[in-house]
């Protein structure tokens, strides 16, 4: 029996139709080319499909089968052929992002390289200079996608969960913390805290640590580059704290240690923050893809 889409089509808009008449006008060709369709697959099924004495018309038991089979199989074929078109319309746009995450370089160059392979056409920028207001930018149409651990409530902006990462104080390798197997926010009272350049709400130490326990670090200094503050760490100059998946690869570094804020730490999630209308872009469900899986990757291959 050799069975095509229209088969199936016809099988179930007679069934919704109840009848020839109307199951023609659905399927916008003439009653006698329908009737003669059926006659030719009831043929090469061998059974009758339609019980005719019926009114409405209806199904005889193999052609509940075939109508099981329609109700599976198109609409899988369907939202192929709606993705296939989305694709389609959506290959040329514009992914323009902000991130109040500094750290985030790390992983997310990666992802976009993969993404811009997949995606020549559309537009993909890093808007730094949004990074301290990049929701508002994002709600104003500036930015498409916004890298963020502290969702706010944005009308018309989704948030969508990517990875879960633990902030990780990085001491040198001969520290006296290194013996306690742990930090408290007491701990940094006497430190040199080094971070990158951004305000304190933004930064877990503080938001998560510090500032709910009421403790100061004896120094705070800013460093921009990742290298630079790991540098500065090693030679005794102060202490950091980063996302575990910046560290991840400093392992095996022996001039440094690295350890959990508080005893059992702290676990944090990173969000893409998007227009809920952009959801729909093949696009961007691309980028979001990427952005859960990648990262989670590259760090199983750093420890590897």
């Amino acid at each position: 029996m050799h069975l095509e889409l229209r088969h199936l089509r016809t099988v179930r808009a007679i069934h919704e139709q109840g009848g020839l008449a109307r199951a023609a006008e659905t399927l916008n060709i003439t009653q006698s080319a329908l009737s003669h369709q059926v006659k030719a697959l009831e043929e090469q099924a061998g059974v009758e499909l339609f019980v005719r004495r019926a009114k409405p018309m209806r199904l005889s038991a193999a052609g509940m089968r075939l109508l099981r089979l329609a109700e599976q199989v198109l609409p899988l074929v369907a939202a192929t052929e709606a993705e296939f078109k989305g694709v389609e319309a959506g290959r040329v746009g514009r992914l323009h992002i902000a991130m109040e995450c500094h750290a985030c370089f790390d992983w997310l160059l990666p992802v976009l390289d993969i993404f811009r392979r997949a995606w020549p056409d559309v537009d993909v920028d890093i808007r730094q200079r949004l990074a301290f207001g990049a929701l508002p930018a994002l709600a104003r149409e500036e930015v498409d996608l916004v890298i963020s651990s502290d969702p706010e409530d944005v009308p018309g902006v989704t948030y969508q969960p990517l990875f879960d990462y633990a902030p990780t104080l990085v001491v040198p390798a001969g520290h006296p913390l290194v013996a306690k197997g742990f930090a408290e926010p007491q701990d940094l009272a006497g430190e040199t805290l080094i971070t990158y350049p951004m305000e304190r709400g933004r930064l877990d130490v503080f938001s998560q640590f510090l500032t709910p326990a009421g403790i100061e670090p004896a120094h705070h200094r800013q460093v921009e580059l990742t290298a630079v503050t790991l540098m500065l760490v090693a030679s005794g100059r102060g202490v950091a704290v980063m996302p575990d998946w910046v560290l991840r690869r400093e392992v095996a570094n022996d001039e440094l240690a690295m350890l959990p804020l508080g005893r059992g730490g702290i676990l944090r999630r990173l969000f893409a923050a998007v227009r809920e209308d952009d959801l729909s872009q093949p696009y961007m469900a691309h980028v979001l893809r990427l952005s859960r899986t990648e990262p989670l990757r590259m760090l199983r291959g750093s420890v590897a």
